[in-house]
């Protein structure tokens, strides 16, 4: 079962997992839909270096989409 968007209580995660999920859907390679969520986080976060964004979308892409798991996760405080 995916998880619904809105289960997920901080806005940036929640964005970033509709993101990849949609760009995914329509045959974005997976290192470009990574990349331009990285991307976005950091929109949401623009203080977030490079490497930390990178760390929490793929924790979280991982947590979401490949593990399909409900529980929280580790990230920002939004």
């Amino acid at each position: 079962m995916a998880t619904e968007p809105s289960r997920i209580a901080r806005k940036c995660e929640r964005a970033v997992i509709t993101a990849y999920k949609e760009l995914r859907d329509v045959g974005t390679a997976d290192v470009t839909a990574f990349n331009s969520c990285t991307t976005l986080y950091r929109i949401h976060h623009p203080e977030a270096s490079l490497d930390e964004a990178r760390r929490l979308v793929s924790e979280w892409i991982d947590h979401h989409v490949v593990r399909e798991a409900s529980g929280p996760t580790n990230g920002c405080a939004c």
